[in-house]
């Protein structure tokens, strides 16, 4: 994985810390990606050991015309740029974390922010399996290495683990979790799962 040596800064531990912690080793950059409403603020709200950046606006009249919400009527606001965090792993690995829109409307956004990134984090909503399909396309465009994890809406219905594959027609060798993005350790087990893939792959060709 990339790398880059650290400097000394103050420990992330410390209240307001924003600064690389001192043992880091290899720094990481992860999208965390997915369709309108389906749980990237959350998670990395949930994980994130840093107070997260984001840009977040209300929805108004005028977006309700061009943002599907179906399936999403309680949701109030929408990132409008991005999403920022960052988490310390074992190993002095740190992953900032960029969440990315899920709206077709954003999609020149999308270079920008994927531009140096190692991996994706997809999030499914399985209630909407057919809103994922716009954003796996544009991370299977790009050429990054994924893992989808489902998030586990609580009215979400149960299907198989081939099914689910079937439906959005990943690779064998796509990881694929369930998680539910308010839980930070349910999180950072799906981030887990797409670095252990990174990690495991030929090594020129993660790099």
């Amino acid at each position: 994985m990339a790398s880059a040596p650290s400097n000394t800064t103050p420990s992330a531990g410390a209240p307001g810390a924003v600064h690389r912690p001192d043992a880091a080793r290899d720094l990481v950059k992860i999208l965390v990606a997915g369709p309108f409403g389906v749980g990237k603020t959350t998670l990395i709200d949930s994980v994130s050991e840093i107070r997260p950046l984001h840009t977040e606006e209300h929805l108004s009249e005028a977006s309700a015309e061009v943002d599907d919400l179906a399936g999403v009527r309680e949701k109030s606001t929408t990132t409008v740029a991005i999403d920022f965090g960052r988490i310390s792993l074992p190993g002095d690995v740190v992953l900032y974390l960029f969440g990315t829109p899920g709206q077709e409307r954003f999609r020149a956004l999308w270079d920008d922010i994927a531009y140096g990134a190692l991996g994706a984090l997809v999030l499914v909503d399985s209630r909407r399996l057919d809103a994922s399909f716009d954003v796996l396309g544009l991370v299977e465009e790009s050429g990054l290495p994924y893992a989808v994890a489902f998030n586990a809406f609580p009215d979400a219905p149960r299907h198989g683990t081939e099914q689910l594959r079937r439906a959005l027609d990943l690779e064998p060798g796509t990881p694929m979790v369930t998680c539910d993005a308010r839980d930070p350790g349910s999180s950072i087990d799906a981030l887990l799962a797409l670095v252990d893939h990174l990690i495991g792959r030929d090594p020129v060709e993660a790099r």
